[in-house]
């Protein structure tokens, strides 16, 4: 019976380009294998035998290339709504090169030793006018106008080599081509730790035409931190700018990067420009007031009220600071910016201090901690630019005094310190709170 059964089915083989073949193994036959004591493991084996022979002997497979179209003889890239397609038909399997030969010989490739497995579908290539090319600088181009040859190469694992080609004709007029002209990327080192010295690199360059724009920087582990993405610009002068880190803000390690500019016009030519970038002292600064003392709580009015402060950096990387220097006395009545003429006026961000600021005290942001000094014990004429700036180093705990002439007739006052980087903000705010009692 299970015989019988198995004599109602069709044993079906197909291959990629051989027409389905069906074996219908005849139900007396194989009544008398069975008849005959055969096992259904030796009547497997038969039929086994016999598609195997069908294989050999019924399918011998199409051309290794067959032929090869164009969907038109003549193609203008910038005014065709559609690509190009090129087909060709490929018998067996085979590696498939396909390139574009101008007038002088020189050749594009398309595809290159591409495996394609016998198909009884053509392939089909769509080809939009560009090539790429060997230029380092010039990455794809839209051909010109003129006479080419499409020719496609077929070849078998057993060697077999096939080639066809085919006439093609670019007309119409070859537009500008995009470029990445005057690319200056300054400075060729940073340093990004918000120190405000060299943080930022910038990016210029004039586009000739307009252009869609990446800009990628690529660090020596092969990380790619991208600056710019698929930014439509036109034809003028450009500026960006990048940090030194990830889009998330992580900050990356020192070391040589490669950056790179690309611009990419509507028709697909691309050109791309690259160089190198340098990234130093990399860090975050941090910083922490690990003691404050206000003394003495209970003054005169005309008093001075003295600030002692001890800060350490507790970060990986130098803090810039500068600002009356420590021991500096200030009154209730002036503001740090008013010191000298100005002279420790907030710089551009980056630069640390420390501050004192009373409850009462309504200004807000830039008005708030009136009174600021340095973080450095030494006079300004010792300081690393004296004078100018000092830094405090990491791992280094500095003792800052600071005074000030209660001249506000308030019976009390809530003096408060706190820990400031101009531009930035207040990294540490309201600390170390303490009540000072003025008597008239």
């Amino acid at each position: 019976m299970m015989i019988y059964g198995m004599c109602e089915q069709k044993i079906k083989l197909r291959q990629r380009v051989c027409a389905p073949v069906e074996l219908l193994v005849g139900c007396t036959a194989m009544q008398v294998l069975g008849q005959r004591t055969y096992g259904i493991r030796a009547l497997l084996v038969a039929v086994g035998l016999v598609l195997a022979a069908l294989l050999l002997t019924g399918c011998s497979g199409g051309p290794l290339l067959g032929a090869v179209t164009a969907s038109a003889a003549s193609y203008a890239p910038v005014e065709a709504a559609r690509p190009l397609t090129i087909s060709y038909a490929v018998g067996r399997d085979a590696k498939v090169t396909i390139y574009v030969r101008d007038g002088a010989g020189t050749r594009y490739n398309l595809r290159q030793a591409q495996v394609r497995p016998a198909s009884a579908s053509a392939y089909a290539l769509r080809f939009d006018g560009t090539v790429p090319t060997a230029d380092p600088v010039v990455l794809r181009r839209l051909l010109p106008p003129g006479a080419y040859q499409v020719v496609v190469v077929a070849e078998g694992a057993d060697g077999q080599r096939v080639e066809r080609s085919l006439p093609l004709t670019i007309t119409g007029t070859a537009p500008p081509m995009p470029d990445v002209a005057n690319l200056r990327v300054t400075p060729a080192t940073i340093s990004p730790n918000a120190d405000a010295i060299d943080d930022i690199a910038e990016f210029t360059y004039r586009l000739p035409v307009s252009a869609t724009v990446d800009i990628n920087v690529t660090a020596p582990t092969g990380e790619v931190i991208p600056v710019v993405t698929r930014e439509e610009e036109g034809p003028f002068e450009q500026h960006h700018v990048w940090n030194g880190k990830r889009p998330n803000g992580s900050l990356l390690s020192a070391g040589v990067y490669t950056y790179t500019v690309r611009a990419a016009d509507p028709l697909g030519t691309v050109v791309r420009r690259e160089g190198q970038l340098t990234l130093a002292g990399v860090g975050q600064p941090e910083a922490r007031i690990v003691a404050a003392y206000i003394a003495p709580q209970r003054v005169m009015l005309g008093d001075v009220v003295t600030v002692t402060l001890r800060v350490r950096n507790t970060g990986t990387v130098p803090i810039r600071t500068y600002g009356p220097p420590s021991g500096y006395q200030y009154s209730t009545d002036t503001v740090f910016s008013s010191v000298e003429g100005g002279q420790y006026t907030a710089q551009a961000g980056g630069f640390w201090r420390v501050g004192v600021d009373w409850d009462a005290n309504s200004g807000g942001g830039a008005k708030r901690y009136p009174f600021r000094w340095a973080l450095s014990a030494r006079p300004p004429a010792q300081w690393a630019t004296p004078g100018v700036e000092d830094f405090l180093r990491p791992g280094e705990e500095v003792e800052v005094v600071g005074r000030i002439q209660i001249l506000q007739r308030e019976t009390k006052l809530g003096f408060y310190v706190g820990l400031i980087q101009d531009g930035v903000g207040f990294f540490q705010d309201r600390t170390a709170r303490t009540i000072v009692e003025v008597g008239f």
